[in-house]
């Protein structure tokens, strides 16, 4: 078990499966040292979870829960990347946060931060990242929907 493994446990997280996609795009692209994780979505043993808009059909206490589903789908798939070796992550690079939230709903940042927490958390220093979070109409109507970009040893 990876260092970063250990730090999610001690936290209270354990990574799931590395979900399959839902449509035709691969999980992950490396180039270089670069992994690019396609947008990850609050995806589990059971389907989709926490569907619904923020502000509306959803709790925004529900969406925090629903980013880290998505975080955790993404360190999942992360760790495909690395050959099963998540310290093999030197930097998590950017996040982008998308949320599936009710007109007049603007606490986008608040949802995502959630994500970036556990990747700090997972991470340390190296977790520190570049980030969007934004409002959007998300396939499935999840909640939540977050990608993002790693550099690689």
């Amino acid at each position: 078990m990876s260092e970063v493994e250990k730090r999610l446990e001690a936290a209270g997280h354990s990574l799931p499966d590395a979900p399959t996609p839902v449509a035709s795009f691969v999980p992950f692209v490396k180039t270089g040292n670069l992994v690019f994780m396609s947008g990850q979505v609050p995806q589990g043993p059971n389907g989709f979870e926490y569907q619904g808009k923020v502000g509306d059909t959803i709790s925004e206490e529900d969406a925090i829960k629903a980013a880290e589903l998505c975080i955790m789908n993404m360190l999942a798939q992360l760790k495909v990347a690395c050959d099963g070796d998540l310290d093999r992550v030197t930097k998590v690079v950017k996040l982008g946060g998308f949320v599936n939230s009710a007109e007049g709903y603007v606490r986008h940042p608040i949802v995502i931060n959630a994500a970036s927490e556990l990747l700090i958390t997972a991470f340390g220093d190296a977790g520190r990242h570049a980030r969007f979070a934004l409002g959007a109409l998300l396939p499935f109507d999840v909640s939540v929907e977050i990608d993002g970009v790693f550099e690689i040893a």
